[in-house]
């Protein structure tokens, strides 16, 4: 008995004109070779014979329907002499993937299984839709991940695109920009063609790709859709885009000839797995008309292959006809045409391991354990098994084929999805299909691909072609994209300050850590400049001498009122509040030297703390000493006996108590918030301001706060005393440099909240050097002056002398 197998698209029509496909007429023989192979095999469905029918649906989705509709109602004319039941059991169609959706449509209620060898459109994957759909070819799903991998791989971001104008060309190319769009890639346009368009409509395309700015282009497209548009490009001489080719046409071998080259050498493509089939050779050099001549199609293919019309018994011959006769002398064996090239098998492999998986499908449902068991004894009549059981036998078909070739379906009726990658080479005057990479999927989503770029051969030479809208922007900048353009049209917009890009293309910058900064390229975050006042820069060694020269002063103005303390001039300056005063000055020059230098947090409780002390001793000192001379003031006055009240003794008790109120004052801001040192980012790009902060703001203005009442209360005594009948007056000294270190201090504070960076520091060193210098020479130059300058003047005499008009 036997099990018939349908294999549909035998002839293709090229618009008008009718033509032979000697690539489907060999899909064809390999059914049958596989079908013989399996009658011949013990193993496989012993005592059961597989037939076949062939149907002609020329490529067209209406033939294909009409094919369907046929086998679905039983109308289809058999040969009452065959043994063959008109039962189909299971069908290898179609090529194309609207025949096959249209095919699986119908025959889908019918429960009829249907195995495809060339049907891709991930759509066919739907099995709501397509629930005894299965294929031996991966689907495009696989095929669109493989090319957008590939895309990605020679970082092309501007391409074109070409679609037929059917399932196959629709669907694969949508797969295919979801897939690249996830890898930010932009298609320019989408051109559609099919291979029953006018002239009119494939020139339209022709003028796209002309325009168009892409140097590669994707054509998912099957080959007789294609090789018109092929043809047009070559006429137009149209070169310099590399092509990217769907399996569909990379190994056909109508457009492989060195004329389509011209326009298309360098292609790259997917293929599925290549394989040699031993034996097959010789199956198709066997083809003969004189052998069968009742075998389909054979008469067509002997004409092209022997360029002889054969002459058969009983056959009608026109006489019209004017094609050669052949002599009947005439064979394939010495043949070197590519059709009898065995051994780079893709698609007629498909159609070989579709014809097995039926064969084991049928084995299994016939004798209920899988090929090669020992015991093989029928389980289930042939007149009993139902298309439902065959779809379920082959859901669960799983078997390691002649060629070490697994052979399964997954949940959905696909294939593993495995491609090899295919380069057009011109070798020898000879297009060749050279295969130089690999891309396989995994079960987790992922995908490896590999590719041999250095034996690529590309169409523009030995570089790897671009394909870009804009280019790609240099380091240190950013991409901007244009309104109503593609992500990939963009302009290149430097990065902003503070952050950088430092590889090329960058669609963002990236800012720099808080302790950097971007250098001019902005490609690099480097250190910024920490800023403080050093000593060895001019204005710390400015600020360090002029601080040296005013405690070398201090300590020398000592040393002259310790040797000259038993002069007139030196008694009645008070000569211990006077040493005071100036041991205080000298601790106060000496006072910047902890503002400069790198702040430590010693250094800053330190530099505040020892700032607020010693001017509160310093002014405490000139406190005492305007104290004095208002007493003296006042003991002109008739029996006043304040100045008997107000000894050595009381004016020791002002300087340490007013001194202690600070120092306490100073210690409370240590104790619960001291200054620390601190950096500062927002004074400048490039600089870390490092600087002590205060801690307590209150703290800080509560010490300035107190030496500046000490100094106000000084200025208001020293003033009420201004006009003692000495010769010399001292309040008059002591008010001048009151005033004069108010004005500083008063200055002092705007100019310190304004003044930025290491200036702060700078301006609040200049008011301490001011005010101290102030304090200097205003009350001891005069002394000194009289001193060393007017010694006549140094006697009690002339220093107590009274103004007499």
């Amino acid at each position: 008995m036997f099990i018939c197998v349908l294999i549909l698209d035998i002839v293709v029509y090229i618009h008008v004109k009718q033509k032979f496909d000697l690539r489907v007429f060999r899909w064809t023989q390999a059914m049958i070779f596989a079908i013989e192979e399996i009658n011949n095999d013990p193993a496989l469905l012993p005592n059961i014979s597989l037939g076949y029918r062939i149907l002609n649906s020329c490529a067209s989705p209406t033939n294909a329907l009409r094919a369907a509709l046929t086998l679905a109602s039983g109308a289809e004319e058999v040969d009452v002499s065959s043994h063959c039941p008109p039962a189909i059991s299971a069908l290898i169609a179609e090529s194309g993937s609207s025949q096959s959706i249209g095919v699986a449509g119908i025959l889908g209620p019918f429960h009829m299984p249907i195995i495809s060898y060339f049907s891709t459109c991930a759509c066919l994957s739907d099995r709501t839709k397509y629930p005894t759909f299965f294929r031996t070819i991966p689907s495009d799903y696989f095929q669109a991940k493989a090319l957008a991998a590939l895309v990605k791989h020679f970082g092309w971001q501007w391409i074109g695109a070409m679609q037929s104008d059917n399932d196959y060309g629709r669907n694969g190319i949508l797969a295919f920009k979801e897939e690249v769009e996830k890898f930010g890639i932009c298609i320019a346009f989408v051109g559609t063609i099919l291979r029953t368009y006018t002239k009119d409509r494939f020139l339209k395309v022709m003028e796209i790709i002309k325009q168009s700015t892409v140097k590669v282009i994707l054509a998912f497209v099957p080959e007789g859709d294609f090789y018109p548009l092929m043809k047009e490009i070559v006429n137009q001489n149209i070169t310099g885009i590399q092509w990217i080719a769907s399996e569909a046409w990379i190994t056909a071998s109508r457009p492989s000839t060195p004329e389509i080259y011209t326009g298309f050498g360098g292609a790259l493509g997917f293929v599925v797995q290549k394989m040699a089939i031993p034996n097959f050779k010789h199956f198709l050099t066997s083809i003969s008309p004189y052998t069968d001549p009742h075998v389909p199609f054979v008469r067509d293919f002997w004409q092209i292959m022997v360029g002889c019309m054969p002459v058969l018994t009983g056959a009608r011959t026109s006489t019209d006809d004017t094609t050669k006769r052949c002599t009947g002398n005439e064979t394939l064996m010495n043949s070197d045409d590519v059709f009898f090239n065995v051994t780079e098998l893709r698609v007629t492999y498909n159609v070989y391991k579709a014809v097995y998986a039926i064969a084991h499908a049928l084995h299994q449902l016939v004798f209920c354990q899988p090929v090669g068991a020992k015991t093989v004894n029928p389980c289930l009549n042939l007149s009993e098994i139902q298309p439902k059981e065959l779809i379920k036998s082959l859901q669960r078909v799983n078997f390691t084929n002649q060629f070490g070739d697994e052979v399964f379906f997954d949940e959905n009726g696909d294939p593993p999805a495995s491609y090899d990658i295919i380069n057009w080479q011109l070798i020898n005057g000879k297009v060749q299909h050279v295969t130089l990479g690999h891309f396989a999927s995994a079960a987790n989503g992922n995908y490896k691909l590999n590719v041999q770029e250095e034996k690529i051969v590309w169409r523009t030479g030995k570089t790897v072609p671009t394909s870009l809208c804009s280019n790609v922007c240099p380091s240190g900048t950013r991409k901007a994209q244009i309104n109503g353009k593609p992500i990939c049209c963009f302009h290149c917009v430097p990065c902003a300050d503070g952050t950088i890009a430092n590889s090329t293309g960058a669609a963002d910058c990236t800012p720099c850590p808080k302790e950097y900064w971007s250098n001019d390229r902005k490609d690099e975050c480097i250190p910024r400049t920490i800023e403080f006042l050093k000593y060895h820069e001019p204005m710390g060694i400015a600020l360090t001498l002029v601080s040296l020269l005013g405690a070398s002063l201090s300590l020398a103005t000592m040393v002259v009122f310790i040797n000259y303390r038993e002069t007139p001039m030196i008694k009645a300056s008070n000569f211990e509040l006077s040493s005071f005063l100036l041991f205080s000055l000298f601790l106060c020059f000496l006072c910047p030297l902890t503002f400069i230098g790198m702040p430590t947090v010693w250094i800053c409780m330190l530099r505040h703390t020892a700032f607020g002390v010693t001017f509160a001793l310093c002014i405490s000192c000139v406190l005492g000493k305007t104290i004095v001379v208002v007493t003296a003031f006042k003991a002109t006055f008739p029996g006043n006996k304040i100045t008997g009240q107000f000894g050595y003794a009381q004016q020791r008790i002002i300087v340490c108590s007013c001194t202690l109120i600070q120092i306490i004052t100073c210690v409370l801001w240590l104790t619960l918030n001291p200054p620390y040192p601190h950096t500062l980012f927002t004074y400048s790009n490039r600089t870390i301001v490092l600087e002590c902060n205060t801690g307590s703001e209150f703290a800080f203005y509560a010490v300035l706060g107190y030496i500046g009442i000490l100094a106000i209360i000084c200025l208001i005594l020293a003033f009420m005393a201004r006009k003692l009948p000495d010769n010399f007056n001292e309040a008059k000294l002591i008010t001048f440099s009151m005033l004069i270190f108010c004005a500083v201090w008063i200055t002092f504070i705007p100019a310190y909240v304004s003044s930025p960076g290491k200036f702060t520091v700078a301006v609040e060193i200049f008011a301490i050097l001011s005010s101290a210098f102030g304090l200097l020479i205003c009350i001891f130059a005069p002394k000194c002056y009289i001193i060393f300058l007017k010694p006549e003047k140094n006697t009690k005499k002339w220093v107590m002398g009274k103004i007499i008009k």
